[in-house]
């Protein structure tokens, strides 16, 4: 049933390029948040390979933000996969070289006691940060997709391991870093345990 509703619903996922920035910002612009608040918009921002430690006044608001992520995906800078049904945007992953993302202030801020020392290095990580998708399209497999594209692609990038850090607590607001039992289902491991945020890794 699961893989034939996946079939059926035609999910195209494609890689974020500065051709689809007008995409990008017209999801976010349109999809609601959490709290339903236009000024809560993050654009993704915070998750990127910028360095954030000297300010973070570029993001106080909606429409600064907006104009960053503008900048950043025409650098590279946030990188991730969009999914798309009947054209048009529906879900999107924010998923980045684990080393170029060590001062973006959501790192700063959440993920700082996540070690950031490899085994050696020549060992590449990516990381998955987070997935935003429309309310009306969730619980139909759509992050399991694009998970599956960032694995996929991170093996022909050269990357020995994909990252994520779901929360091992429920909370009331949805756990856009992905639910834990996604990734136990797909072939992650407990990688650390850090009060309530778990690191867990798939090996490619």
């Amino acid at each position: 049933m699961f893989a034939k509703m996946r079939k059926d619903m035609s999910i195209v996922i494609r890689k974020l390029t500065p051709a689809l920035i007008e995409d990008y910002l017209f999801f976010f612009d349109n999809e609601d948040h959490d709290d339903n608040m236009d000024e809560s918009k993050c654009y993704c921002v915070c998750w990127c390979s910028d360095d954030h430690r000297t300010s973070t006044d570029k993001m106080s608001s909606a429409k600064k933000r907006r104009e960053l992520a503008t900048q950043y995906v025409k650098n590279g800078m946030i990188q991730g996969y969009l999914a798309y049904h009947n054209g048009k945007v529906v879900g999107w992953c924010n998923a980045n070289g684990k080393a170029d993302c060590l001062n973006c202030i959501s790192w700063i801020r959440n993920l700082r006691n996540v070690s950031k020392t490899e085994t050696s290095e020549d060992v590449k990580v990516k990381s998955v940060f987070c997935f935003t998708i429309a309310p009306a399209m969730k619980r139909k497999g759509i992050a399991t997709q694009l998970l599956e594209r960032v694995c996929k692609d991170a093996v022909k990038d050269g990357f020995c391991f994909v990252e994520s850090y779901p929360r091992s607590k429920l909370k009331q607001l949805d756990n856009f870093e992905g639910h834990k039992e996604m990734y136990i289902k797909y072939g992650f491991y407990v990688h650390e345990e850090l009060d309530d945020m778990l690191v867990m890794r798939k090996q490619l």
